[in-house]
């Protein structure tokens, strides 16, 4: 009798040919900036002219021949603002290049694959940034766990979890202050990546503790300057400097902010909007909308659940208790993004974000060529090669007066 296990070297391997994309490249917030307002700009550093005082000097006077004293005129300062410089490399061998270069050997090739996905992983990496606080602070340690020379990292205590990390990233861990750099010259890579856990793994870091902070490789001063992203922006901190101006000698500056300290209320979206009113006045009260983790929908959605009224007919009816995506805010329509931080809500108007760009994000090239080869350790060509994406940019906000945010908000059980 023939057993299947005489045979079964004869069999064919069957692989099917759909390749399902087990993780998110969201670049819902970069997308949105990235078609606003561009300034081409040089090494130097670009001027961003603001009005920040009104002028004049008004007073009662007696035209009795009274004294009408002196005038004034508006301040009008400018912000600067420069550009940083950020990159995404890929690599591959070439074996995995040469055993994958026709549809009889893999159902994807290596190289079209790297160079159709690279710019979408680069886009989503700079969606992480431009929600970083201008430190390039992607994740803060809630717990530290060692063992066998494995560090592992649970980032639970902020809104973000591990959300603005990838897996097999180069990161630096920072104290809580950002003033020691526990990983100087030694960047560690993100060895496994569990975001529904918010865990992370890495090569034991001497000293690492719960509160300190995880920052985007390639920064290593103390304390690390990256992208000038939304929080960095939509801040009412008296202290630290905005652009070139003294948070605390310059209170125009600074945006709005409800501190909820708790779930989410209806009054706390319609201060957050007055507040723009009570700064900027009623004819230049810029349209903005909400931006929020789809957590804080959920919660403004159970707030509208609990008013509901369901009408039955007398009929077959469907039954949704949910409401649609057109929902608003205090008038503002909502936005969501998986990667906002889940304990606060931004009210961001798009026509006052901008970008100065000194290159916009492509390849990396030098005199044309893209692609590049490794070296081995003899100084020969090693059998792998590598291309570079990069961009140098920063963003900007003209009137953080017109900007408001609720945070301090508590986070929907589930997330």
């Amino acid at each position: 009798m023939l057993l299947e296990a005489q045979i079964s070297g004869a069999e064919l391997e069957a692989v099917r040919k759909k390749l399902p994309l087990l993780l998110e490249r969201d670049d819902t917030w970069f997308s949105n900036v990235e078609k606003k307002d561009v300034e081409k700009v040089s090494a130097r550093d670009m001027r961003i002219p603001l009005e920040l005082r009104p002028g004049g000097n008004f007073g009662y006077f007696d035209p009795d021949g009274g004294d009408l004293g002196t005038g004034d005129g508006p301040t009008i300062s400018a912000a600067t603002i420069g550009t940083v410089h950020m990159k995404l490399g890929v690599q591959w061998t070439k074996k995995a290049e040469w055993s994958t270069d026709d549809q009889r050997k893999s159902i994807v090739s290596t190289f079209k694959h790297l160079v159709a996905t690279g710019m979408k992983e680069f886009r989503r990496q700079l969606d992480s940034q431009c929600l970083t606080g201008g430190d390039g602070a992607i994740g803060t340690i809630s717990n530290v766990g060692t063992a066998l020379g494995i560090d592992t990292y649970t980032l639970g205590s902020d809104g973000f979890g591990a959300r603005l990390l990838r897996f097999g990233q180069s990161i630096n861990v920072y104290n809580a202050a950002l003033s020691t750099n526990r990983t100087l010259a030694n960047e560690r890579k993100i060895l496994s990546y569990d975001l529904a856990n918010k865990q992370i793994t890495v090569n034991a870091v001497t000293g690492a503790i719960a509160t300190d902070r995880i920052v985007t490789g390639g920064l290593s001063a103390t304390p690390a300057v990256g992208l000038f992203g939304l929080p960095y922006h939509h801040s009412n901190a008296s202290t630290g400097t905005w652009l070139g101006f003294n948070r605390a000698t310059t209170p125009e500056i600074r945006a709005n902010r409800v501190n909820a300290g708790g779930g989410l209320a209806l009054p706390f979206a319609r201060l957050a909007i007055n507040k723009i009113g009570d700064r900027v006045g009623m004819d230049t009260q810029v349209q903005v909308e909400a931006w929020m983790h789809p957590c804080q929908k959920q919660a403004y959605e159970q707030l509208g659940q609990l008013v509901s009224v369901i009408q039955k007919q007398p009929k077959d009816e469907a039954l949704d208790l949910f409401f649609g995506d057109n929902m608003q805010l205090a008038g503002a329509p909502i936005r969501t993004h998986f990667s906002w931080d889940k304990t606060r809500i931004d009210f961001a108007a798009k026509n006052l974000w901008g970008r100065a760009e000194m290159h916009e994000a492509d390849f990396y090239d030098v005199g044309g060529r893209r692609y590049f080869e490794s070296r081995g350790a003899s100084g020969g060509v090693a059998a792998s090669q590598i291309f570079y994406l990069s961009s140098s940019f920063n963003l900007f906000h003209s009137n953080p007066a017109a900007a408001s945010y609720i945070d301090g908000l508590t986070v929907p059980a589930g997330y």
